[in-house]
């Protein structure tokens, strides 16, 4: 008996059979994948166990590595630190700034036993010397005692160059500690060679080098006669403001 409905139930029946037959096969593959990725994830753990297995190893060897060091050179203890004593630099030695001064000042006003006061100096019978603009009265007050002597200097029994650099050094303290007038003893010269007084004529020519030396005379008999001499400084303002 025909049945119009037939052909359309085999049509059904050929579609559902192909989507079976699609539906089982994806399952196929997708099974097939999970296989793989099962695999690949055995794979990945047992790698992991040998890598594991080998850090494990590695320590246990140099633990015993370790040990065998300590067992062969037995107990250690540190050492003990030695005190250490605080460590002080020495100090530079101070600058002796008014030494340094003081010989500049001294080469640069070396006195010369070349110079002769016949070109320089104004003088008399008695050998007075007075610096060019310097009146005539101050020598006559000078000889008269009219200044006080401050100081004076000692020249006995020293040797040419001593002298010179005593001298020297004697002007350099009288101008530093303001002293006007000073008293510079050569002596007579009676224990010279052919009893010349060297040294008199020597200091009377430093002294004439010297800028701060304004006058000099002979001394009074009193206060040495013709073995002194009494000299006359620059005021401190007056040697400034040169």
């Amino acid at each position: 008996m025909w049945c119009p409905a037939l052909p359309l139930l085999r049509r059904a029946f050929f579609d559902i059979s192909a989507i079976f037959s699609v539906l089982i096969m994806a399952t196929i593959k997708d099974f097939s994948a999970l296989k793989s990725l099962r695999k690949d994830l055995k794979a990945q753990h047992e790698a992991r166990q040998a890598a594991e297995r080998e850090r494990v190893e590695n320590e246990k060897r140099l633990r015993a590595e370790a040990d065998i060091f300590r067992n062969s050179i037995g107990k250690v203890e540190p050492l003990r630190q030695p005190e250490k004593a605080p460590f002080q630099p020495v100090p530079p030695l101070p600058i002796a700034r008014q030494h340094l001064a003081d010989e500049q000042a001294a080469l640069m006003e070396s006195l010369s036993d070349e110079f002769t006061l016949d070109t320089l100096l104004d003088t008399d019978e008695e050998l007075s010397f007075a610096r060019p603009g310097v009146g005539s009265d101050v020598v006559s007050k000078l000889r008269r005692g009219h200044w006080v002597i401050q100081a004076q200097l000692d020249l006995h029994g020293l040797r040419r160059d001593q002298a010179r650099e005593a001298l020297g050094e004697f002007l350099r303290q009288a101008k530093r500690q303001g002293q006007r007038c000073v008293r510079i003893i050569h002596g007579k010269g009676h224990g010279s060679i052919n009893k010349e007084p060297v040294l008199k004529h020597k200091v009377r020519s430093w002294l004439a080098q010297k800028e701060e030396v304004m006058a000099f005379c002979q001394a009074r008999a009193a206060e040495g006669g013709a073995g002194a001499l009494v000299v006359l400084l620059r005021s401190s303002a007056a040697t400034q403001g040169n």
